[in-house]
């Protein structure tokens, strides 16, 4: 079995919990922590060369996901083909896939990002709120027919976990 490509930049090595899943297919550039139960699915790039990247526990980063110098919180699902730049995204949010977060993003906890939405730099996205097209419209959960427990039993977190463990070959 091969490591996932892990870089060291100006002394900085990415850091990855033993119980987290990191595919082979993935790239950690730098300042890069995993912690526990996570999953870096095959594509994946995190760079954490002009900051760090953090990916909290049980999170999940899609394949070919690509976040700079960007943190993500505990219980959090950021879907394929998703791009952070700078941004913050607070436990149990999901980014959905293709989703663009520009420079200076913070996403509140309970969050969903529709998948395809643009956010735009340095804007805060409040808690429990439904975001959604290009440039992004942000609307409180409460106000829309969205099923946040729905979602979260779809793509939750601990399903996640349990699949990237039934994955031997694809994580190290």
């Amino acid at each position: 079995m091969t490591d996932s490509r892990r870089y060291t930049f100006e002394g900085a090595e990415p850091d990855v919990d033993d119980t987290a899943r990191v595919s082979r297919e993935s790239t950690l550039v730098g300042d890069v922590t995993v912690e526990a139960d996570a999953s870096v699915w095959p594509g994946a790039v995190l760079r954490g060369d002009i900051g760090p990247v953090r990916i909290g526990r049980q999170a999940h980063v899609g394949d070919s996901a690509v976040l700079h110098a960007s943190s993500v919180g505990d219980s959090c699902m950021i879907g394929h083909g998703a791009v952070l730049d700078e941004s913050t995204v607070h436990d149990d949010a999901l980014v959905g896939f293709n989703a663009t977060l520009n420079a200076g993003v913070t996403v509140g906890e309970g969050t969903i990002v529709a998948a395809g939405t643009v956010i735009q730099p340095d804007h805060d996205v409040p808690a429990e709120a439904f975001v959604r097209g290009v440039p992004a419209e942000v609307t409180p959960l409460e106000e829309t027919t969205i099923d946040p427990e729905a979602i979260q039993t779809e793509y939750s977190s601990g399903a996640y976990t349990d699949l990237a463990k039934r994955h031997e070959d694809l994580f190290e």
